[in-house]
């Protein structure tokens, strides 16, 4: 997974924002709103059909990082599915979410601890039952996950590799937002023409060729890949701070996310 520096905020690491975005939460055609607010977690709790389709949508936007913690925790590719999709039924079986509070601390955090705790306590009695009986089924794209597993060299501890993969979870987001955007104002050609000028470091933007894609002058292209770069920031620290409590401290969630990125 390539990483440079400099995308998101002072010397923060970044990845290759041109993969393969697969198995991560999109926004509608407006692009203004990302699903995965803490106020869906907040929707998801207690039966209803709004329940579901919220915790579904909790699911769509972090599951892979939860289960990239599973793998890292040594289960093989057959248990760790297993493993996350009960988890994720269990999270709203056993209302767990009604513990999930915006002012108690971060939705990464208790996704985690939540995580350790089914593992450590709930697990064997949830495979002693028939896979998926009783259970609401969740989406979850195996295939996917497993070859993003194993395109990830890194020799990290499984809380490590969960951190890192919220990090480039919430930058596919962002990512996937910003496009949204663009085909929203029906520019879909110019994100595909500036979306390298993304990872690239400052100085190594080439401006003569980025205008030649986007047919305007080297000026204008300039403009673009500023305001590219600029919107961005903007949306990435939108998608951290929906999963912070209010008042928390963004810039030292930024810190330790980037910290995550440098992380070999």
């Amino acid at each position: 997974m390539t990483r440079n520096t400099g995308l998101v905020s002072g010397n923060y690491s970044c990845y290759d924002v041109t993969m393969n975005t697969t198995g991560t939460a999109s926004t509608g055609a407006s692009g203004v709103f990302p699903i995965t607010r803490w106020s869906v977690i907040l929707a998801a709790r207690g039966p209803s059909p709004e329940s579901a389709a919220a915790l579904e949508t909790i699911c769509r936007a972090y599951w892979y990082p939860l289960y990239a913690f599973v793998r890292r925790s040594g289960q093989p590719p057959h248990d760790a599915q297993d493993l996350t999709q009960a988890f994720f039924c269990r999270l709203l079986e056993k209302h767990w979410l009604d513990s999930a509070d915006r002012d108690k601390g971060r939705l990464r955090t208790f996704l985690i601890v939540a995580l350790k705790h089914f593992m450590a306590k709930e697990w064997r009695r949830a495979t002693a039952q028939k896979r998926g009986a009783g259970l609401m089924s969740v989406p979850l794209d195996t295939t996917f996950a497993e070859s993003r597993f194993a395109a990830d060299a890194t020799v990290l501890s499984p809380d490590e590799a969960y951190d890192q993969q919220w990090a480039l979870t919430l930058l596919d987001l962002t990512v996937n937002r910003l496009r949204a955007e663009f085909n929203a104002a029906g520019k879909p050609g110019a994100f595909e023409a500036l979306k390298s000028c993304l990872l690239a470091g400052h100085g190594a933007i080439d401006y003569a060729l980025t205008a030649e894609k986007l047919g305007v002058n080297e000026p204008a292209a300039r403009v673009a890949v500023h305001r590219l770069r600029k919107r961005f920031r903007e949306i990435y620290r939108e998608e951290i701070s929906q999963t912070l409590a209010d008042g928390a401290d963004l810039d030292a969630e930024l810190r330790h996310l980037a910290a995550a990125l440098a992380r070999q």
